[in-house]
């Protein structure tokens, strides 16, 4: 039985991976972060201390390291590039070194903001130059050289506006926004495809019981702007509550919120290689916010 270690298990997808744990029992699995989660065992592991990374790896014989964890705070990075860089750049050299060592894997989560300078209309490739216009997405890009560099048995999955029931993220902000405010304005120039926690999650599992190393893209199918996003996100509420008067949104133009970092305006990703590769359906992104609703809200 493969034994898996799930690094930053309290954020987004690896709340996903918990609940894959639940019922999944060709594998087992271990989480760790460096913060507390109520009602979920956690092991404390900080990803930045290689003695410790290796210890944790050598006693519990892990085969496979899932890196959920990083600084994706896009905003704040500007500020904190140390921080940043030890998270998104230094942390995965280490993971990577360690699982070298051992001869494992990991499976490491990058991002779309990898690229974003050049004004791309067509989706992003996994073999065209990174171009990050940021802090967040140039110590991710360092962070998935210091891998590729390290010679370890790696698959980095690129993915795109991550979005889950769990953790901090644009879904659950816009529905608390919308059921609030009398009027929200949203970019509608940045374009891109949200991404399901979930389903990212269960690709990588698929990823596991037969890794093809290298780099590729994951998004849900589909294009739209946050714009669009937050207009679905509008539409599966009020399938689920009688939220009477709803927020007025209003498409606006992303120079209307001046930002210390400017964001991809198109970040789509090119999923062929992944598809090909795992033979895969990718489900469209609508269906997949109505999944995530329906857990959101039911649950």
């Amino acid at each position: 039985m493969k034994r898996l270690l799930i690094t930053g298990a309290n954020g987004q997808l690896g709340n996903e991976f918990r609940q894959i744990a639940r019922w999944n029992n060709d594998y087992m699995f271990f989480f760790t972060d460096v913060t507390e989660q109520k009602n979920c065992h956690t092991d404390y592991l900080d990803i930045t201390d290689k003695d410790a990374v290796y210890n944790y790896v050598k006693s519990n014989d892990i085969d496979v390291i899932v890196n959920c964890a990083a600084y994706t705070n896009v905003e704040a990075a500007e500020d904190n590039f140390d921080l940043a860089k030890k998270l998104n750049t230094d942390a995965p050299d280490i993971l990577a070194k360690v699982m070298k060592s051992v001869d494992g894997l990991l499976i490491h989560i990058s991002t779309d903001y990898v690229f974003g300078k050049e004004p791309y209309n067509k989706p992003c490739k996994e073999d065209q130059d990174g171009t990050p216009t940021g802090v967040y997405g140039f110590t991710k890009l360092n962070g998935e050289t210091n891998i590729i560099n390290s010679e370890c048995k790696y698959v980095i999955v690129r993915t795109s506006w991550l979005y889950s029931e769990f953790g901090k993220n644009f879904f659950k902000t816009m529905v608390d926004l919308i059921g609030s405010k009398d009027e929200l304005k949203v970019v509608f120039d940045q374009v891109g495809t949200p991404t399901y926690a979930y389903d990212l999650a269960s690709v990588i599992m698929i990823i596991i019981k037969n890794p093809v190393y290298g780099i590729y893209n994951y998004s849900n199918e589909g294009v739209c702007s946050w714009y669009d996003f937050t207009c679905a996100i509008r539409d599966v509420m009020m399938k689920y509550r009688d939220y009477g008067k709803i927020a007025n949104i209003i498409p606006c133009h992303s120079d209307e919120f001046p930002s210390k970092v400017t964001r991809p305006s198109y970040s789509v990703l090119d999923k062929t290689k992944i598809k090909e590769t795992y033979d895969l359906r990718i489900p469209h992104w609508y269906d997949s916010l109505e999944n995530c609703a329906h857990y959101y809200f039911d649950v």
